[in-house]
């Protein structure tokens, strides 16, 4: 695709910094592993913090461990327009999943603030902390907190090495007894505009650089536990057995098929993380725990899907004489974007002479939660055969800076105050 472009944004300088911050935590040549709360996010959240400064924005961390830049606009009475998303990482990550986001919205400050443009309001530049939830099993920590929406017990949840996350929360330096004293302001957010990597195929198979987000799959996360009986792996008759490690994969073959029983659907089903005990070559498998991630964009196919696993789990479970425990960690429903937000980027778009394509989201993101306070749209930037969560993530400086050139472009139209407000129900 050919795009005429006159830029406004600082391509180089947004592509050193996403190239200086992918140092924090590198792992390999292009991997990184910023986990949550760990010594590495506080170090990226640091130099993060640094160049929200040197933008023109006051910069602080919240309780939540959310980093949060004010751009201040004519108006500090008027709604704030929120820009962000993430730089915490799997394990096992890519140098851009989140990053673009946060250091593509800080050019968008810095890039206005250079113009001499100042918004009629506020516009707030958000890191928001632990999107991922790979290290406590629960993710959109952050932005649940900033909006009021965390549960009961969630600072007990524990890492692989025991440490809760009230723990990790001190150890980086928030104190969650402040959590008490915060009360989210309802009205206080206009609208949230986040530029992400598209973590699938769609827009390459298009040959299109960037895209406008649709909506969000509604996620369903569960930890499953099964029990069975632990034995002598050369002395139990099979027909004696009950083998938890033999019903979890027949629970996991099952998931699989039912993501599949209906070709085309955006339906997908994946168990990601998995633990035996005793955990021994000649020793029956006793208990198995293991994730199940459920996703589509229609809930009513999400809701059948999830009612036939339950009995699918019912069944194997009687068939092998196992007990299993289900707690629910994450339950969405699939959120749409804003129209008039959506109407701004196709614009935009346009005046970067692109028809740019529209397409769901299979992951969620910050936008997921952000979309219950106020009205949200995504841009999506092509990423390399799809690959995301992984060291092989790759997307090009150029289609980044195209991602964050639209940012631009749509950020500073509705800071104008012209479209602020005009909701999607309206």
């Amino acid at each position: 695709m050919s795009v005429e472009l006159g830029a406004s944004i600082h391509a180089e300088r947004l592509n050193r910094r996403i190239e200086e911050l992918a140092q924090i935590g590198r792992i390999g040549e292009t991997g990184v592993c910023r986990l949550a709360l760990s010594k590495e996010d506080r170090a990226g959240v640091e130099r993060v913090k640094s160049w929200m400064e040197e933008a023109g924005m006051r910069a602080r961390i919240d309780p939540f461990g959310n980093l949060i830049g004010v751009f201040k606009g004519k108006n500090p009475e008027l709604p704030v327009l929120m820009l962000g998303s993430h730089v915490d990482s799997q394990p096992y990550g890519g140098r851009y999943d989140g990053a673009i986001g946060v250091l593509g919205a800080i050019e968008v400050v810095q890039t206005m603030a250079e113009k001499g443009f100042i918004p009629e309001m506020d516009i707030e530049v958000v890191a928001f902390c632990d999107e991922e939830g790979c290290r406590f099993n629960k993710g959109l920590f952050g932005v649940r907190g900033m909006t009021g929406k965390l549960e009961e017990g969630e600072l007990d949840r524990k890492d692989k090495n025991g440490v809760t996350r009230r723990e990790a929360l001190l150890e980086f330096g928030c104190d969650p007894a402040e959590f008490e004293g915060y009360t989210f302001e309802p009205a206080r957010i206009g609208a949230f505009l986040e530029l992400h990597i598209e973590q699938g195929p769609v827009l390459e198979s298009l040959d299109s650089p960037i895209g406008i987000v649709s909506g969000i799959s509604g996620p369903l996360w569960w930890t499953v536990e099964l029990n069975g009986f632990a034995g002598h792996a050369g002395s139990v008759p099979m027909p004696m057995r009950r083998d938890a490690l033999v019903g979890a994969a027949k629970v996991i073959v099952a998931l699989n098929d039912l993501a599949r029983l209906e070709e085309g659907a955006s339906t997908v089903g994946t168990v990601g993380s998995l633990t035996v005990f005793p955990d021994s070559r000649n020793i029956i498998p006793e208990k198995v725990t293991f994730t199940v991630d459920l996703r589509d964009i229609v809930l009513s196919r999400r809701n059948e899907r999830e009612q036939q696993l339950l009995e699918t789990i019912q069944d194997i479970c009687d068939e092998h004489d196992l007990q299993y425990l289900i707690r629910e960690d994450t339950n969405s429903e699939p959120r749409y974007c804003a129209e008039w937000m959506k109407e701004i980027l196709r614009k935009e778009g346009a005046g970067m002479g692109m028809q740019l394509p529209e397409l769901m989201s299979g992951p969620f993101h910050d936008s997921l939660t952000m979309s219950y306070v106020c009205d949200y749209s995504m841009i999506f930037v092509r990423c390399k055969e799809g690959i995301s969560h992984n060291p092989k993530e790759y997307s090009s400086p150029e289609d980044i800076a195209l991602g964050a050139e639209l940012l631009y472009r749509a950020a500073s139209r509705i800071a104008s105050g012209t479209d602020m407000g005009r909701r999607s129900d309206e």
